[in-house]
């Protein structure tokens, strides 16, 4: 890096090859190399050759994001009886933690020992006042690659004082393989029957609308390009989908899938999470050269980031976000990669 420390990158791979490479800068996973319905293995995540290209682009591609990920509208909220003001890097509003996010942080690594097989764990120690966010807190990112071919992401946080906090894993997937074209026939299910819509600025309004009726019911499983262009103010806001969707049920369970018709990889997601936001990759144009030079074009990868609601801190009847001193943060989300 620039100030002269060292971005380290580890593999982790079960006996077939599948598996990821992740580095220490963001907490980010680089490569996802899984196999198709004809055993051929294929890397399936969006992302850069080097890891100087991730600090010098803002697509958050693979990297942990938070201190809050998503949007806080015009980057400010009320806490406690104090008015707090955040760096403002999407004005104008702040975003996925500010101008030095989670992404843009060198993370400490080590392999771990878990209940679920060996791991890698990622720490990073952020002071007050960091980004305008209050109070300090101390982060753990776990990363597990089981022999099932199931990435398993655990979190953990604790805060010395109130604080909003809200992480996420920004991958952005291509179940085609990363470069390909098109997600727009991809096959996705998301479990609920609710999302957040917002204004033409990405800020949730504060209803919770039902997606009965709408091009955002994704219940059934259906190509994401079905209605992605229909004449919809939410989807003109979010130039496609770029929306919170509101989770069925509580605790760790499937919540989404996805699919691809022509490889057959597959995708589930098991979250406790209650929210979880689907971005179809619509600000993507071809600019950005990702891995061997591809071009990322229009709609070529999709996030599905489970999380809480987007701006939270400023509606009160929306998921609490508040990690106080005394509480420990804990969260699970399980990424099963399979084909059909």
């Amino acid at each position: 890096m620039l100030d002269g420390r060292t971005v380290t990158i580890w593999s982790i791979r079960s006996v077939t090859g599948a598996g990821l490479t992740v580095m220490d800068l963001g907490a980010t996973i680089m490569t996802l190399d899984v196999p198709d319905r004809l055993g051929r293995l294929g890397d399936v995540v969006l992302g850069f050759d080097h890891a100087a290209s991730y600090l010098t682009h803002d697509a958050y591609f693979g990297a942990v994001v938070g201190r809050y990920a998503n949007r806080i509208a015009r980057g400010r909220f009320s806490l406690d009886g104090y008015d707090h003001r955040l760096a403002i890097n999407d004005p104008p509003n702040a975003l996925h933690g500010g101008a030095v996010g989670f992404d843009k942080r060198l993370w400490r690594g080590e392999v771990v020992e878990t209940d679920d097989g060996p791991g890698l764990q990622f720490a990073l120690a952020c002071a007050d006042g960091e980004e305008g966010y209050p109070g300090a807190i101390d982060v753990r990112v776990t990363y597990v690659w089981t022999e099932a071919n199931t990435l398993i992401v655990g979190y953990a946080a604790t805060a010395n004082e109130a604080t909003p906090f809200n992480i996420s894993q920004h991958t952005y997937w291509n179940l085609a393989g990363a470069g390909d074209e098109s997600v727009l026939d991809h096959d996705l299910r998301i479990d609920a029957d609710f999302f957040t819509p917002v204004d033409d600025g990405l800020i949730p309004t504060g209803e919770i609308a039902s997606v009965a009726g709408t091009p955002f019911d994704f219940r059934s499983a259906k190509p994401i390009g079905r209605n992605i262009d229909e004449e919809s103010a939410q989807l003109r806001h979010g130039k496609g989908y770029d929306h919170n969707w509101v989770l069925t049920g509580s605790g760790l369970r499937e919540v989404a899938s996805l699919c691809d018709p022509k490889s057959g990889r597959t995708l589930t997601i098991r979250t406790d999470q209650p929210g979880l936001q689907f971005y179809s990759g619509n600000f993507l144009n071809g600019a950005i050269c990702g891995k061997g030079g591809a071009a990322y074009g229009h709609r070529s990868a999709v996030a599905l980031e489970t999380q809480h609601f987007p701006d939270s801190p400023n509606h009160p009847h929306f998921p609490d976000t508040i990690l106080r001193p005394g509480q420990k943060f804990e969260s699970r989300t399980e990424f099963q990669l399979g084909v059909d």
